[in-house]
């Protein structure tokens, strides 16, 4: 009985050994975290997440065939050549991108290959509580961002339009592994980067199926292999 019950102790050991071991590993399924908040210095709309752009639009004269139309885009359109009456004013505020020096998940690097390949633009509409007192007096709060026009319907010549957008992260759980001191994508992972997956129930940790219940049956299995012997 004493061997049996030594066989039972040194499972329990090692049981215990591989479920610390098994909660101190990174874990993939930890929230990603960027390093310190994007913030739009002339605006201060500011995210957590991983990019944040700032995309502007003037409602500008251009010329198709000899006819002109207004319309907004994002680029200046060159008015140097057009009759008079169809001037564009310079463009006063360009678009901008501010990306995440570093993200990490549970501490460990995230190799930026991933939040390049997975990542996803979506739009948000920003607090305006820290913008510029110049800038309050030019902008009202438009939509899901900023317009300089009187009549939003009926934009003027010059008239801009502001909107952010900020870098997501779907969950990575099921997406990357631990290589080589970093997160990376999962292999075969990269042939479908970009595509929405559905989410999946469960623990999602990845490459960690757990093996150490094998630990815990061999123990009881050697105890009624004994048990029966000693029968006999």
């Amino acid at each position: 009985m004493k061997a049996i019950a030594g066989l039972l102790a040194a499972g329990c050991l090692l049981v215990a050994t591989a479920v610390a071991a098994q909660e101190q590993a990174p874990a993939p399924s930890a929230p990603p975290q960027a390093e310190g908040k994007l913030r739009d210095p002339d605006f201060g709309v500011r995210t957590s997440h991983f990019g944040l752009e700032r995309q502007v639009e003037m409602f500008q004269w251009r010329e198709d065939g000899g006819a002109y139309a207004r319309g907004w885009s994002d680029a200046p359109v060159d008015s140097a050549a057009f009759l008079p009456g169809h001037d564009n004013p310079p463009f006063p505020i360009r678009s901008q991108r501010w990306e995440a020096s570093a993200v990490t998940v549970d501490g460990v690097p995230l190799d930026p290959e991933v939040v390049k390949g997975l990542g996803q633009w979506r739009e948000f509409r920003p607090a305006f509580s820290a913008l510029p007192g110049n800038l309050a007096a030019t902008f009202q709060p438009q939509g899901d961002g900023l317009g300089s026009a009187m009549n939003p319907l009926a934009p003027e010549v010059g008239d801009l339009r502001i909107h952010w957008r900020e870098l997501v992260l779907p969950p990575l759980a099921e997406r990357i592994e631990l290589r080589d001191g970093r997160w990376r994508l999962r292999a075969g992972e990269a042939d479908g980067v970009g595509e929405a997956k559905a989410a999946r129930g469960g623990d999602s940790r990845p490459g960690r199926a757990h093996w150490w219940w094998w630990l815990a049956v061999v123990p009881v299995v050697l105890l009624l292999v004994a048990l029966r012997r000693r029968r006999h």
